[in-house]
């Protein structure tokens, strides 16, 4: 049970991508301080859990004055917590120009279960140290959860084509992993804002206790300014998993507003 709530918690977080070379982006980010999206996760149509992403300015001191802090929070909702409890709490603390991690702090309450987990980056030595050691990154970048979601609203995507695919190293559970992303296309689809034109991904799952062999997880994120995601959907072993937006606030761009990066 755990397990499905780990990937209830990387839904909320959009599901980050990974690789194995360095990846454009782009040098003004698309999100701002104040920033706040809140997120509702269905399990069929049962309400399983909600989540709340922000971005805020950094209170803690680094040698860079330009320090965002971003935040990540997912409980279950009180019908869900009859059966399993969770009350997660993720914090990264990143350079507003490289979008890469200084400080990532995490908080972990799933039933009986509890866990922290402080980890420093060293980004000169593609390093980061955790509660269980030094781990190295595969590439130049390396990301935790956190800011591997907010980095990849960032990335370059001018000469994706439909088929074509990314990844990006993040540091997870005490090790850097990688996950395949595939650029699907662009689609418009019904949101709880009204319809959006969105960028279509399908990130890389394994089979296994909770996906089935042939299951597909999508993401759609908005095709404006702001890069939000407002929509992700997987089956899994039994039934199928939805994360879907419900309030934006504080965005950098009206919502639907087409930049010149949009695709």
């Amino acid at each position: 049970m755990k397990k499905f709530y780990a990937a209830l918690l990387l839904l909320f977080t959009g599901l980050t991508l990974g690789y194995s070379q360095t990846l454009p982006y782009l040098k003004e980010p698309t999100f701002k301080e104040g920033e706040k999206l809140s997120y509702k996760l269905k399990y069929g149509i049962l309400s399983a859990a909600n989540g709340v992403l922000s971005v805020n300015k950094s209170k803690l001191q680094f040698s860079n004055k330009n320090v965002f802090h971003l935040s990540a929070y997912g409980q279950t909702s009180s019908g869900f917590s009859i059966f399993y409890t969770v009350k997660n709490k993720y914090d990264s603390y990143i350079d507003g120009s490289t979008y890469q991690p200084y400080l990532y702090t995490e908080d972990i309450h799933e039933n009986s279960y509890t866990r922290k987990e402080y980890a420093t980056f060293d980004h000169r030595n593609h390093t980061v140290k955790g509660a269980k050691g030094t781990f190295k990154s595969p590439s130049s970048q390396l990301f935790d959860l956190v800011s591997a979601y907010y980095f990849a609203r960032n990335l370059d995507l001018a000469s994706l084509k439909s088929g074509d695919s990314f990844k990006i190293p993040y540091f997870l559970n005490d090790e850097v992993a990688e996950l395949r992303v595939t650029y699907v296309g662009t689609e418009k689809i019904k949101t709880a804002l009204g319809t959006l034109d969105c960028i279509k991904l399908n990130p890389e799952i394994k089979p296994g206790r909770i996906f089935k062999k042939d299951s597909k997880l999508y993401l759609w994120v908005t095709n404006d300014g702001n890069r939000i995601p407002v929509k992700a959907q997987v089956e899994i072993l039994i039934g199928s998993v939805t994360m879907e937006l419900t309030k934006a606030d504080g965005l950098k761009y009206e919502l639907g507003k087409k930049v010149s990066y949009s695709k």
